[in-house]
């Protein structure tokens, strides 16, 4: 979701976008389409999709994992960006939204790299374990609901093989983390995995004021 608590003039975003970043024509209908729908808001910015792509390429990243799907903007970014045989596990629980996000990735001819899970993301998380696949993703982006976040931490670590990577979004949250006096359930689970981040010894983090926020986790 991109709620941007870093002010830039549209004229420098739009800048960035056209010189700093590489759509796809299918990428670019997909958001002007996900743009006019209820919640389109959600939708990461080109410039998160161009950033995925180029930390999916810099680690050889063939099997990721999404947390949050929506429209498959974010998807169709990493999907176009791993080798034909890359897999991303993709998991959201609206049949509604990510019908829109099947019907690009076709577009795009990497359907067959998509294996969506429409099921609560814990649960798809928790059978992903339960199955033996800890240790074996390469790449994971984190944008759902912010009261999990820190859950959604603990399993994705577990997940990720040593060097692998994982980027949170919405980490700044409108700069609503560092104004105590707000105190709602989402603000208070991005503070916690905000924290929890902070003093895992298991990764190492970098905070970027990129959108609404993203912090990159690499596992030890």
């Amino acid at each position: 979701m991109k709620r941007g608590p870093i002010h830039i003039a549209p004229r420098i975003v739009d800048y960035m976008v056209a010189l700093g970043t590489r759509e796809t024509a299918v990428q670019r209908r997909l958001r002007a389409v996900t743009s006019r729908i209820p919640m389109g808001m959600m939708q990461i910015g080109p410039d998160q999709g161009a950033l995925m792509q180029v930390l999916v390429r810099l680690i050889g990243a063939r099997r990721c994992l999404e947390i949050g799907t929506f429209t498959g903007y974010s998807s169709l970014a990493v999907a176009l960006a791993m080798p034909p045989d890359g897999t991303i596990v993709c998991c959201d629980v609206s049949d509604e939204w990510t019908a829109v996000a099947r019907r690009y990735w076709a577009e795009a001819g990497v359907a067959d790299r998509v294996d969506l899970r429409l099921a609560p993301a814990l649960e798809t998380l928790d059978d992903l374990l339960a199955n033996g696949e800890a240790n074996t993703f390469d790449f994971a982006f984190i944008d759902a609901r912010k009261t999990e976040y820190p859950d959604y931490h603990e399993r994705v670590i577990q997940l990720l093989r040593p060097g692998g990577l994982a980027a949170y979004d919405n980490v700044l949250w409108s700069g609503r983390v560092v104004d105590d006096a707000v105190q709602d359930d989402d603000t208070l689970g991005l503070r916690r995995l905000n924290d929890r981040l902070a003093a895992d010894e298991r990764v190492t983090v970098a905070m970027l004021p990129l959108a609404d926020g993203v912090t990159l986790a690499r596992k030890r």
